[in-house]
């Protein structure tokens, strides 16, 4: 099952939405708060991605240190008197708009979070309704690249990509498939340590989370293949937009593997694909991408 969920939150006092499009985290619009910490006053704006733990924020937030966080629209203050069950810090909570509440930590560096829905039946009902059309693909890992190339006589017109496309990715060195429970999984090595991003395997949609923090609009560090463990990160080809090093992968098109290019900035939604690729295959333009 895909599992970007995208929570959508709102201030348990005046009610007003958090949730902001103008400075998106994770490629989703993200909730933005008041954050005071270390004497110092700022805001915060998280991922709504359940399980990503990135943001952005216009003040340092130093490790350990405890947060007091607040509506940006009526400034209450959304700490509460209940206490985190592994650091003992105050818990910040918000509501969610399907019915419920969202409790965080407000120790920077504790992941500990909880979700608890007043109706579970109908929580569960409304993500069905969003997310459920997202439906599971079985994927054949293979030590040897899985399609033959295509010969002139078989060329066709050109193939387009459709936005929606579920992409089968797989490593150009390995050969071994890169999805992983419907998820497009890549490892991570940065100076804040390893991790793995996931990625949205669905062309043009640009959902993600990691396990470590990455600076929006930053390069994330070196990607790898998790099989393997190859770099992916080109050095002669750039992104188009941004020009930040691309990674690249393969994925099946055509009843073969082309390259797939992918920009590293944290942020940056341009693709492509090599220039003999483009001449057969065009993908799909999305007001999203």
């Amino acid at each position: 099952m895909y599992n970007f969920v995208s929570l959508s939150l709102s201030c348990p006092h005046c009610g007003k939405s958090l949730m902001d499009n103008q400075y998106p985290v994770d490629n989703e619009p993200s909730i933005k708060l008041r954050i005071k910490i270390a004497n110092k006053d700022g805001t915060i704006c998280l991922s709504s991605i359940y399980g990503s733990y990135n943001y952005i924020c216009d003040i340092d937030t130093p490790k350990n240190e405890l947060a007091e966080i607040f509506c940006p629209h009526c400034d209450v203050i959304l700490n509460t008197n209940a206490e985190c069950n592994i650091c003992k810090a105050p818990m910040v909570m918000c509501y969610l708009d399907m019915g419920g509440k969202i409790n965080i930590c407000s120790r920077t560096g504790c992941k500990n979070h909880n979700v608890v829905f007043d109706d579970l039946s109908n929580a569960l009902n409304k993500l069905y309704q969003v997310y459920g059309f997202h439906t599971h693909h079985e994927h054949i890992e293979k030590s040897k690249q899985p399609f033959e190339s295509v010969t002139d006589e078989t060329k066709e017109e050109k193939e387009i990509l459709e936005t929606g496309t579920f992409l089968q990715a797989y490593c150009p060195f390995c050969r071994r498939a890169l999805i992983e429970n419907d998820i497009l999984k890549l490892k991570i090595v940065n100076e804040k340590g390893v991790g793995y991003i996931e990625l949205s395997p669905f062309l043009n949609v640009f959902s993600s989370k990691s396990t470590v923090f990455l600076a929006e609009g930053k390069p994330v560090g070196d990607l790898r293949c998790f099989h393997c463990d190859e770099s992916l990160v080109l050095k002669d080809k750039k992104c188009e937009l941004c020009g930040s090093q691309t990674a690249r992968i393969h994925i099946s098109a055509r009843s073969k593997l082309i390259d797939f290019y992918i920009c590293s900035k944290k942020g940056c939604r341009w693709h492509g694909l090599s220039e003999d690729d483009i001449n057969e295959i065009k993908l799909d333009d999305s007001l999203e991408w």
